[in-house]
């Protein structure tokens, strides 16, 4: 095959339709990640030979047992691929799994294949893309921007057509934020309903595996594929079933009540606006401050001692192999007490009363998926300041047990992607993909 592989999961299950084999289009997709003149997207390429392997035992084509019938895709290196190096973008803390993550084997038993990990903030934290001792992937909008991260090298992968799909990990905005950034869509799952075994965890309790794709139905196909109630991982949820009924009140904050950084991030917003009120017959402007307010404790107040209590004992034991901006962020635990975190607990118990009476009028709510687009130049002079800025309509969602999924809307007046992200409760999802995919136009 000497044409590029195919950007969506559509292209490619309509290319084994027309006869094209799997093992031509693998070569054709392993060629391409080979030959990309981005260093830092990927940390491990899946050997050709491998991938052909693959192709070989696939089943006879069968698109409805196996909707991902010969679709190549990337995984984040901080979810198991087995016999691979699982690495956290951290090299000290390489080891080899025996086994595929439950959400990648579920992906595979439906057909698809994974041909490389990617790269990403050291320990899933950070949500610039740039913490990590290997090259920076390149923002595919813009290289003198940042990627977004955590989940840097997947939407990067996605964005630039190297593979129809790819999964990362959110527990602060990483599978929402670099999808923003580099617009594409990025699908987080309410809590519970993806496995998040075999994930390195950054805050065990909040941790989701989400999807990169091109649109909302092809994410949303992946995520019909992972999901499912996972009996041995504790924080595993029922999943109800899938509402079919639209959304009709939706909510869109007072433009008073939103907060951006820089001109064009606010222009994107408001050329937003029509498309989104268009979308439901009762729209509404709900107070969003408990929300904003919740996003600032995760790493404000003492909750974030739970990234050290994820991995705070390897990085006290090797404190040389870990990013010092990571390194400081989880250091600074040190500084709240076991009384810290009941009184943290208390506070956010009280705003998410006040948060949760929001959905007694709305179905859905709408928010900026950022309020700024940072440089590396700025991320220079201040690693803290605009990584943390990127969470302000991210970081609470998680903490809430809400489910989300960021969609590119209009552009910047200066050329750069803007996204806007739809939310709702816990098991909205596929109201939220229908959603999302009508706001795109993409068929039913």
């Amino acid at each position: 095959m000497t044409a590029p592989p195919p950007r969506t999961i559509a292209g490619y299950l309509d290319a084994y339709a027309d006869g094209e084999r799997p093992a031509e289009l693998l070569a054709a997709t392993h060629a391409a990640i080979t030959a990309c003149d981005d260093p830092g997207i990927f940390l491990d390429v899946i050997p050709l030979a491998l991938l052909m392997e693959e192709a070989g035992r696939l089943p006879p084509y069968d698109p409805v047992a196996y909707p991902l019938w010969g679709v190549p895709f990337a995984v984040k290196d901080n979810i198991d691929v087995a016999g691979r190096p699982t690495t956290a973008a951290c090299p000290a803390f390489a080891y080899t799994p025996g086994a595929d993550a439950p959400a990648v084997a579920r992906l595979c038993a439906a057909g698809a294949i994974p041909v490389a990990k990617t790269n990403l903030d050291q320990f899933a934290t950070g949500l610039v893309g740039v913490r990590t001792p290997h090259p920076v992937p390149r923002n595919s909008a813009d290289p003198l921007r940042v990627p977004g991260g955590s989940s840097s090298g997947s939407a990067v992968a996605v964005a630039r057509g190297l593979v129809p799909f790819a999964l990362g990990t959110d527990t602060a905005g990483s599978g929402r934020v670099p999808a923003a950034l580099n617009g594409i869509v990025g699908l987080k799952p309410s809590p519970g309903a993806v496995s998040s075994r075999g994930v390195v965890p950054a805050c065990r309790s909040l941790d989701c595996v989400s999807v990169f794709a091109q649109g909302a139905g092809e994410a949303w196909a992946v995520f019909d594929v992972m999901r499912g109630y996972d009996g041995d991982d504790p924080f595993a949820k029922p999943f109800p079933a899938d509402d079919a009924t639209p959304v009709e009140r939706l909510g869109i904050p007072a433009l008073s009540e939103l907060i951006f950084d820089e001109p064009e991030a606010e222009a994107a917003w408001e050329s937003a606006l029509p498309g989104l009120a268009a979308l439901a017959p009762d729209v509404s402007a709900p107070d969003i401050a408990p929300f904003l307010a919740i996003a600032r404790m995760l790493y404000e107040s003492a909750l974030v001692a739970e990234r050290d209590a994820s991995f705070g004992e390897f990085l006290r034991a090797n404190l040389d192999a870990v990013d010092p901006t990571v390194r400081a962020i989880t250091l600074n635990a040190d500084r709240f007490t076991a009384t810290d975190v009941f009184r943290a607990q208390h506070q956010f118990a009280a705003l998410r009363r006040a948060s949760e009476r929001v959905w007694d009028h709305i179905d859905a709510l709408v928010l900026p998926s950022v309020p700024q687009f940072p440089t590396l130049a700025a991320l220079e002079a201040d690693r803290i300041g605009p990584n943390a800025r990127l969470g302000t309509y991210t970081n609470f969602v998680n903490l809430l047990g809400l489910a989300a999924i960021a969609v590119p809307g209009p552009r910047r007046p200066d050329g750069l992607p803007a996204g806007v992200t739809f939310i709702g409760p816990f098991g909205s999802d596929a109201r939220l993909a229908r959603l999302a995919a009508r706001y795109l136009g993409e068929a039913a």
